[in-house]
């Protein structure tokens, strides 16, 4: 499993989860980041989510593939 931390940047409270997956290079286009999330390839905190646009915050940890993303604020 490979860990990222992903820091937001200042002033910014959330970074949707499709713009967090290509951001952090787990995919390489925003289709397949969209395709993933709704195929429930895609973990946050847990639990499989499906909405391609969820805010993910400092503390959320999102897991898909062989990737761990750690959201720091």
């Amino acid at each position: 499993m490979t860990e990222i931390n992903f820091t937001l940047y200042a002033g910014d409270e959330y970074i949707q989860l499709i713009q967090l997956l290509k951001a952090t290079n787990c995919v390489m286009t925003g289709g397949e980041a969209q395709d993933v999330v709704v195929e429930g390839l895609v973990k946050r905190n847990g639990e499989i989510e499906l909405r391609k646009r969820a805010k993910c915050v400092p503390g959320d940890v999102i897991e898909f593939d062989q990737f761990r993303i750690t959201i720091q604020g």
